[in-house]
């Protein structure tokens, strides 16, 4: 997962410290940690050698992350600060965070049930007192050791300043108090202030979720601009609405009033669920059958509130939030220059002479370079630019922050020599078998074969699984499968082991083509030769139309072959695979917000909606049980909503998504506002709002911003480069060329305000 700056939201932004904020100019200051510029021509001793070594190794590794540089430089903190980022000990802190997410699934109220549903749920397994708070305890220890590394590492002074590690130590200490509560209490307390602060791990541990967050925070005076006209236009419309479809005498005209607009709470849900038309047409039914011109009302508030107000809303929060995040990305980037900057101011200290002027010796920089931790490819790129400069012995400081310009290029994929082969008729089925026509041609059959499934399933869509003739789909699959075989054999002998696996869709196609012939296999194995007049229902474990309901699965899955054949559609699925990788702390924002929200809607409706009878028996069915009652068309009650409720965890979670697709959302603010009251509607709203709204808007816009990235930067090649290309695409390459060069000065005067790094120039 994405690490942490131990610096991220210190009072101490790079650009807002000062010599006279610090005390005083930057020569006069006590340091801990000393490195002196070389004024005398004097070689330093080997300690001092590999110290510089050390400090510029670990200086790089800072850029590379965009890591600030503000640690202890000593050799036994270097050593600590490049083990606590190692991958393993990172990995184990994401598990960490991970689990402590995740206790509130097994918790009381426990998610550990088939169903969801009040009305035939099962009793959930609650884990006994102390289970859950002895894996808590054991997160809680891990955090505050890893709460103690970063405080060190930065220092006391550092510390201080940075409000998210003092929000980092508080969280931690309420969560062992209120453990501590909980224990003594036997787990029976109603209230785990706890749970509603562990989302707070998962924020403090990413420099993007904090720098997401800060943006978002900022972003908010202009949005609430547009919600506050957003509200007038709603309250308006509401007065408008109240007047137009007033309670008559005549009982027949009086559908719209009793339906939508009886009181002020109820023509205010009603309008406020038109904007985002998840009750369209049905708000305006009962008025239009009367008069056709009713419906201008209806029509004139969506025109301006859903298509105008909204999609203004969409582009200022997107418009503001990029503006911001642009400027946090511009700091990310000066974090780097600066790591590569004090890099080499270091490296200029190993045994340099004043005469030399500021210059790092290239086998010092090669040096740092095959101890840096970092992808193979970008150091060889950067160790090959490097090597250039050997015949001098010497780098000055543009040349080497030139060749850390490697960083920033995609990454050329080479594939291995096709394998040589002495017979003539040997080289010319090389020619054949590795030519772009066998692949099309594999495409071809493979679309072929999901038509031969498709066909067969909707033949047999009326026809239980026992009645279907599994014999001729068996033997259509059996003739597909061994063409696969056919061709992942050939491909193998036309590129050679190695080239065959050097191509990801290769590997993708003979995973499957292997696995589909194991269960090709095992169902002759299980069945012997199977004839049309030999269908048991069951044999073993699975069924043969289970295991040939999985081949085909396997088939359909395999067609996905021809993405990387086709580039749009290798565009779309490589910048989806990026949003996983690259744009997860905007998803992690929202994991958060879900997660806050989730315990609040325990906390407020916890059992608040129950069935109309919950001692009906199991086997009664559901026609039996609706028709006890009477309910209103549209209504939870009518549409079997059940297990959509805040009874555990679970399925608070996937109410919560229900909400925020929007589809049929109002029938859950009016049965959580019958059941309970209606200030329950509130709740509802500022979810809509946050997750609706605001945040899947802006996840869609940043979505069209990576794709657009990747689109730019492949329009003019080919499907084979595309193929080849790895697309190194990150926030911060995606505003690269929106970022401006920090200048000389600004650098220096960063490294002048290192609290643990003294340079004397």
């Amino acid at each position: 997962m994405e690490t942490d700056n131990l610096l991220d939201g210190a009072s101490g932004e790079y650009g807002s410290r000062t010599g006279s904020e610090r005390g005083g100019a930057p020569g006069g200051r006590r340091m801990s940690d000393s490195v002196y510029g070389d004024s005398s021509g004097v070689d330093r001793e080997p300690g001092d050698e590999e110290l510089y070594i050390q400090q510029a190794v670990v200086f790089i590794e800072d850029a590379i992350k965009y890591r600030s540089i503000n640690h202890r430089v000593d050799a036994g903190s270097l050593r600590l600060y490049r083990w606590y980022y190692s991958g393993i000990i990172q990995w184990g802190l994401g598990l960490t965070i991970a689990a402590v997410l995740l206790l509130a699934f097994a918790e009381r109220p426990s998610s550990f049930s088939i169903s969801s549903d009040p009305r035939h749920r099962s009793p959930a397994w609650q884990p006994p007192c102390g289970l859950t708070e002895s894996i808590e305890m054991i997160c809680l220890i891990i955090l505050s050791v890893d709460v103690a590394v970063k405080s060190y590492l930065i220092g006391w002074e550092e510390f201080r300043k940075s409000k998210w590690l003092i929000g980092y130590t508080v969280v931690i200490l309420i969560s062992v108090m209120d453990w501590v509560l909980s224990v003594s209490m036997v787990c029976d307390e109603k209230l785990r202030v706890r749970r509603l602060l562990r989302p707070f791990f998962l924020l403090q541990n990413s420099s993007l979720m904090k720098k997401t967050l800060k943006c978002i925070k900022r972003t908010l005076p202009e949005i609430a601009s547009v919600i506050l006209l957003l509200a007038l236009h709603l309250c308006l419309f509401t007065m408008i609405g109240m007047l137009l479809f007033a309670k008559t005498e005549d009982p027949k005209k009086n559908g719209e009033w009793e339906l939508h607009f009886r009181n002020l709470p109820s023509s205010l849900t009603s309008l406020l669920v038109l904007l985002t038309t998840a009750n369209n047409p049905d708000v305006m039914i009962p008025a239009y059958s009367l008069n056709r011109c009713y419906a201008i009302f209806f029509v004139v508030f969506s025109v301006i509130g859903t298509y105008c107000l909204m999609n203004l809303l969409t582009a200022i929060i997107y418009n503001q939030f990029r503006g911001y995040l642009l400027m946090s990305v511009q700091t990310s980037f000066l974090r780097r220059r600066l790591g590569i900057r004090a890099a080499f101011q270091v490296l200029t200290c190993r045994g340099a002479r004043r005469a030399a002027g500021e210059r790092a010796r290239v086998d010092a920089v090669l040096e740092v370079m095959s101890r840096v931790k970092m992808k193979r490819y970008y150091r060889a790129a950067i160790t090959t630019v490097a090597q250039q400069y050997e015949d001098v012995g010497f780098m000055d400081r543009e040349q080497f922050t030139k060749i850390f310009d490697e960083l920033d290029k995609d990454c050329i994929k080479e594939h291995p020599p096709l394998p040589q082969y002495s017979s003539p008729t040997l080289q010319k089925l090389q020619l054949i078998f590795s030519h772009y026509y066998l692949i099309l041609f594999g495409n071809a059959v493979a679309l072929a074969n999901v038509v031969c499934i498709c066909t067969v399933l909707v033949l047999n869509s009326e026809k239980s699984t026992a009645e279907r003739d599994n014999f001729v789909l068996e033997i259509i699959n059996l003739c597909f499968i061994l063409y696969y075989l056919f061709e992942m054999c050939v491909k193998i002998f036309a590129f050679g082991w190695q080239g065959y696996l050097s191509y990801r869709n290769n590997i993708f196609d003979g995973f499957l083509t292997v696995l589909l012939l194991a269960l090709q296999i095992t169902i002759f194995i299980s069945y012997r030769l199977p004839y049309s007049q030999w269908e048991p229902s069951a044999h073993g474990v699975l069924s043969l139309w289970e295991m040939i309901r999985l081949v085909n699965l396997l088939i359909v899955f395999r067609f996905l072959r021809i993405i990387p054949d086709i580039k749009l559609m290798a565009l779309v699925a490589s910048t989806l695979l990026d949003l996983v990788k690259n744009l997860r702390a905007f998803a992690g924002i929202l994991v958060v917000v879900y997660y806050v929200f989730a315990v609040f809607g325990i906390w407020l409706f916890e059992g608040a909606i129950k069935p109309p009878d919950s001692s009906v028996p199991t086997n009664t069915s559901m026609e039996n049980i609706t028709s006890n009652f009477s309910v209103a068309c549209g209504t939870y009650e009518q549409l079997e909503y059940w297990p959509n409720n805040f009874d555990d965890f679970g399925a608070a979670i996937i109410l919560l998504y229900d909400v925020m697709i929007v589809n049929n959302w109002q029938a859950f603010i009016d049965a959580y506002s019958r059941y309970t009251t209606e200030w329950s509607k509130i709740y509802f709203v500022c979810w809509w709002l946050i997750s609706s709204v605001m945040w899947v808007n802006l996840f869609v816009a940043l979505i069209l911003e990576n794709f657009i990235y990747k689109w730019d930067r492949s329009h003019s090649c080919s499907v084979t480069d595309v193929e080849r290309i790895r697309y190194e695409t990150s926030v911060q390459l995606i505003f690269r060329e929106q970022i401006q060069e920090p200048t000389e000065e600004e650098l220096v005067c960063q490294l002048h305000q290192h609290p643990h790094l003294q340079l004397q120039w």
